[in-house]
């Protein structure tokens, strides 16, 4: 099957860049990915954990299948209400959370943040790790999940190459 490329242009709308991501909250991350493992056939994950900019922990596991990438997060602690937000605490969830669009230049990026900034979307968080990668997440309401948008550096898209394709 031939599929067409997406075309960027965020004046036209938030989806008109390159989906590649679908992300998943949960408050028991080893649970969740035995259930990916178990339920869905994803058997190997790339780990990414470390402290987020407002101080809080974040754990993230990633997998490839075919071009999408799955992505199970928790995360606890200062900022972490931005995954977390929809993730009981009493009661083992798995929730969608967000789709992930990559973005390939400044000038995309800078399109981007503009687009959201006129038309006055929730920016629910922006973080820029200088040499790794840029990324913002966008509240989407209507959808009843997030966007992600994720501009990696070479180091970044290393990383990405990284992750074990199921």
């Amino acid at each position: 099957m031939k599929r067409p490329s997406s075309v960027f242009s965020a004046a036209q709308g938030l989806l008109r860049t390159e989906h590649f991501q679908v992300a998943y909250a949960t408050n028991d991350i080893e649970r969740a990915m035995q259930i990916f493992r178990e339920r869905f056939g994803i058997k190997e994950f790339r780990q990414l954990k470390g402290q987020m900019h407002a101080g809080g922990q974040i754990h993230i596991e990633l997998a490839w299948v075919g071009s999408t990438m799955y992505e199970l997060v928790t995360a606890s602690g200062p900022g972490s209400e931005v995954f977390m937000m929809n993730v009981p605490s009493d009661v083992f969830t798995i929730r969608h959370h967000h789709l992930g669009f990559l973005i390939h230049s400044e000038e995309e990026w800078g399109a981007l943040l503009a687009t959201i900034e006129h038309n006055g979307w929730r920016l629910l968080s922006q973080n820029n790790n200088a040499g790794f990668m840029k990324n913002c997440i966008v509240e989407i309401p209507e959808l009843g999940h997030c966007f992600e948008y994720l501009f990696p550096e070479p180091a970044g898209l290393a990383f990405f190459e990284s992750v074990p394709s199921n």
